[in-house]
């Protein structure tokens, strides 16, 4: 654990004033007069019920979670970091060097103070636990010491989670650090794969799946709510379980058997393994009848693709092939 020194509360407000970031005393940015914007600025972002005004991009940032990470990478920000943290997979070699280039604070989620004494003027987060209200990393504590925060917008829809809010996701942190381009140049190649995997399932018939995250009482499963669903639905599938009215839930073994998925899609993260998981499923007795258990039909991502970032359009490419190997190459 890093050591336990003084709140450095003081020591942040005056660097939020020399970075001319937000202000401290509740995140109220500095007078016009005392700190003049930077080209494009002010920016005012609303995110998951906090507001903040960026008067120019920050320049030391910390990211949390893989997807938040890969985003702030692939837009090149990596020289606008001090700090990341707490990786679900290897990060994707393309960013592996810029990767290499900024400190990695701790394996998992640092503690408040540890964050403190990187003195970033901005945390993105990719999962609500990043700001744990209980660990002492909530939002109103980042701003209370003058620290603007980002939640990828995953964690809080206000409507479906799809493409569209992929691409919102990267657009935001552009504009938040005066990169608007990048984001452009980022999401074309993205879309670009979206737009093959599209034309190459042209007419095929959707596969009907069930999504197996983990659990042994009952399994956790991709709902309606999430990405997940939408790279299903892109990747020639059919998620058993769209009518689940939240981003992952618990669903019975009994009613994943009533509803017969013909493929078993396996989340792949954490201290379980595919084969581990794999042979669970295959000697469960409620699931024997299963079309996708009888065939040992299975399909896997890793749960780093699964969530809004940069990966999803590879992840619908690479379960398309899964699904539909002859359609997709």
């Amino acid at each position: 654990m890093p050591r336990n020194h003084p709140h450095p509360k003081a020591v942040l407000c005056a660097l939020a004033v020399v970075l001319l970031t937000s202000g401290c005393g509740g995140g109220a940015a500095p007078s016009a007069a005392a700190s003049p914007d930077a080209a494009g600025f002010p920016v005012t972002v609303e995110n998951c019920g906090v507001t903040a005004t960026y008067r120019r991009p920050p320049q030391r940032a910390v990211s949390l979670n893989q997807h938040a990470t890969e985003v702030m990478l692939s837009l090149g920000l990596e020289k606008s970091m001090v700090g990341t943290g707490y990786l679900d997979d290897k990060v994707l070699p393309e960013y592996q060097a810029a990767y290499d280039s900024v400190k990695v604070l701790s394996k998992e989620y640092p503690s408040f103070e540890a964050l403190l004494e990187a003195e970033p003027d901005f945390v993105y987060g990719g999962w609500t636990s990043t700001f744990d209200e209980k660990e002492g990393r909530s939002r109103a504590a980042f701003t209370k010491a003058g620290i603007n925060t980002r939640l990828n917008t995953e964690e809080c829809p206000t409507g479906p989670v799809d493409v569209a809010a992929m691409d919102e996701e990267i657009r935001t942190v552009a504009r938040i650090f005066g990169v608007p381009e990048r984001a452009e140049e980022r999401l074309g190649k993205l879309h670009a794969t979206l737009d093959k995997v599209e034309s190459q399932l042209n007419g095929v018939a959707p596969v009907r799946l069930f999504v197996y995250d983990s659990g042994d009482k009952t399994a956790f499963t991709a709902g309606g709510k999430g990405i997940g669903n939408e790279m299903i639905r892109r990747a020639g599938g059919v998620n058993l379980f769209a009518d689940l009215d939240k981003a992952f839930g618990d669903v019975s073994f009994e009613q994943v058997a009533q509803r017969a998925p013909e493929v078993v899609v396996i989340y792949d993260y954490g201290d379980q393994s595919v084969e581990d998981k794999k042979k669970f499923l295959l000697a469960h007795p409620a699931l024997k009848d299963v079309p996708a258990i009888r065939n040992q039909r299975f399909a896997v991502l890793p749960l780093s693709s699964t969530v809004v970032g940069v990966r999803v359009p590879a992840a619908v490419e690479s379960l398309a092939r899964q699904l539909h190997p002859g359609r997709v190459q």
